[in-house]
C-alpha cells in the first residue's frame, strides 16, 4: 500500500488526507464547527495504536535508547540536520531526553521484521490556534527512499487531522532533504524561525504548515 504511495501526486495526498477525515467523522466522530477537533475525544500525543501494513509507531520508552541510538549513530542520517553532532552519544543522550519530556515522541519500527526504523513526535499543540506540530523526525538510511518517510507522516497527519485543522513542521535551513519531502506532500513553506532545540543553541529553521482539506 505504501510502496505505492511513494508514487502518488501532491494533489492526491491531499485527497487522500481529506476522504480519510471525511470517512472517520461518517464513523462516529463529528467534528465542532469551526474548532476541528471531537467532540468525543481528546487530542492524545502518544497514542498506541497507530500502525500500517509499513510501520508501527510506539510511545517512546527510557529503555528504547540503546536500539534507537543505534540508527542514530550513523553521522550520515544527521548529515543536512541543524544539529549534525547527534550521532554522538552525549548529543543523542540529550537528543533522546528532550524527546521523553516532550510526551509525544515515537519510536518508529517496520511492522513486519520490528526492526527500528528511527523516531518522530507530536509537539506544540496550540488549542486556540486549532494547531500541532510533527518533528524531531529521523529514519535509518537503510530505509531512505523506500516509501517510509511518507507513510510515516502520512500515518501521523492522518491522526492529526482528526483533531486539528493545521499541522506545522519546523525544518533546517540547511537541510534541503526534508523539505523536497515535505514539499511533496503539499506543505507549504509560511516563515523563518529561530528555533532553539531542547538543550542546543537555535537554529534558522524554515516554517511549513499543511491545512486539513
Amino acid at each position: 500500500m505504501f510502496l505505492f504511495f511513494e508514487a502518488i501526486s501532491c494533489f492526491s495526498f491531499q485527497s487522500f488526507l481529506s476522504s480519510q477525515a471525511k470517512a472517520k467523522d461518517k464513523k462516529g466522530f463529528p467534528l465542532q464547527s469551526g474548532l476541528g477537533i471531537t467532540n468525543t475525544m481528546k487530542f492524545n500525543l502518544q497514542p498506541e495504536h497507530l500502525k500500517t501494513d509499513l510501520i508501527q509507531l510506539f510511545p517512546l520508552q527510557e529503555t528504547d535508547f540503546e536500539e534507537l541510538y543505534l540508527v542514530a549513530s550513523d553521522p550520515l542520517v544527521w548529515e543536512q540536520h541543524p544539529n549534525k553532532l547527534r550521532y554522538q552519544r552525549e548529543v543523542f543522550q540529550n537528543f533522546f531526553e528532550g524527546a521523553m519530556q516532550s510526551q509525544g515522541a515515537f519510536l518508529v519500527r517496520d511492522t513486519q521484521t520490528n526492526e527500528v526504523v528511527g523516531s518522530s513526535r507530536f509537539y506544540d499543540f496550540d488549542e486556540n490556534d486549532n494547531s500541532i506540530l510533527i518533528g524531531y523526525t529521523f529514519i535509518g538510511r537503510k530505509f531512505w527512499g523506500n516509501g517510509y518517510n511518507k507513510a510515516l507522516k502520512k500515518l501521523m497527519l492522518d491522526y492529526a487531522f482528526q483533531f486539528v485543522d493545521t499541522v506545522y513542521f519546523h525544518i533546517g535551513a540547511q537541510n534541503f532533504r526534508s523539505q523536497k519531502a515535505i514539499e511533496k506532500i503539499c506543505a507549504i513553506k509560511v516563515g523563518e524561525q529561530q528555533v532553539e532545540y531542547f538543550g542546543e543553541d537555535s537554529k534558522l529553521n524554515y516554517i511549513y504548515r499543511i491545512n486539513k482539506s
